[in-house]
């Protein structure tokens, strides 16, 4: 049996959703997205969803190597860790029980950065900017290129 995949696409500016919604959270505008089908897939199939186009499946060893511009954190084992340093525009999650040093060493490797020149940002969700003063005064990480702030809603920020 064919199953159709559909997205709603906003008609004024191209934005697209997944399920039909009143207003454009894009460009704002009342009743603007239309229904539009995007793919059929045979839903007998038992492997896999439908999501990846066969033809986008490659060998890794076929895929050519960029060469990634690396920050230096100036803690070594954090680096190391890191594959020699936090890679430009990426994202690390740091996770961990409560109270085993996640801000401490965050803070610290940040410090560090600000102190050699970077323009740091500190976003905080559980902490105030006041808080996050304490912590950098006691682990000597002040500097001027450490901006901070509290914010929760990652769109905000």
């Amino acid at each position: 049996m064919a199953k159709t995949i559909t997205e709603y696409v906003c008609q004024s500016c191209g934005h697209r959703a997944p399920k039909w919604l009143g207003k454009c959270p894009e460009c704002e505008e009342w009743n603007t997205l239309a229904e539009e089908t995007v793919k059929t897939t045979n839903s007998n199939r038992k492997t896999g969803n439908g999501v990846v186009d066969s033809k986008s499946v490659q060998p890794v060893t076929s895929v050519e190597a960029l060469t990634q511009n690396r920050l230096i954190t100036g803690i070594g084992e954090f680096d190391r860790t890191l594959g020699g340093g936090l890679v430009e525009g990426s994202l690390v999650l740091i996770g961990g029980d409560p109270g085993i040093g996640k801000s401490t060493l965050l803070l610290q490797s940040m410090g560090e950065m600000a102190k050699s020149g970077a323009k740091v940002l500190y976003v905080s969700g559980e902490e105030s900017p006041a808080q996050i003063k304490l912590r950098a005064d006691r682990l000597g990480a002040l500097s001027d290129n450490l901006l901070v702030c509290s914010e929760i809603c990652i769109e905000d920020v």
